[in-house]
């Protein structure tokens, strides 16, 4: 009895898991709107922006172009828990922790040797079908960077 108890349990958990992943409007991919960003001189362009789930973690997939324009992709894979995760493959980030503050807004930190690099908010429309991530970074020479993303659901 109490095996089927158990099995039954870890099958509810599993369910109620993908439920979750499912159900959290940053899943899925998302494209660049150009026209509606306004991204500051020398900030890198995410042009293909990709969250999945990945076991009870989420993986974030980064396509676009760094500050000088050559082509860029990075990986994290985490939770939204507030603690940092590794990044792999960006030149300005080795770590990055994205922390929710409701269904449809996170907020993220990135680090490169343990200094801040990028701080930002990411925000889903409630229609599900927009994103958009505000972001305050520093350039090589020490200035604060600002930029406002927008991304469509494809």
């Amino acid at each position: 009895m109490k095996a089927k108890r158990t099995v039954l349990t870890l099958i509810l958990c599993f369910l109620g898991a993908g439920v979750c992943f499912a159900q959290s409007p940053f899943m899925g991919s998302w494209q660049l709107n150009e026209a509606k960003s306004k991204i500051g001189p020398g900030a890198m362009k995410a042009t293909t922006v990709v969250y999945k789930a990945a076991g009870d973690s989420i993986k974030l997939t980064v396509d676009g172009t760094d500050a000088a324009g050559n082509p860029m992709h990075y990986e994290w894979t985490g939770k939204f828990d507030g603690k940092a995760y590794q990044v792999t493959g960006s030149p300005t980030a080795d770590s990055e922790s994205y922390r929710r503050i409701s269904n449809h807004v996170l907020t993220f930190t990135l680090w490169k040797a343990g200094k801040v690099t990028l701080t930002g908010r990411n925000e889903v429309a409630m229609n599900g079908k927009s994103r958009t991530v505000t972001t305050s970074a520093i350039d090589s020479n020490g200035k604060r960077v600002r930029s406002v993303y927008v991304y469509d659901k494809e």
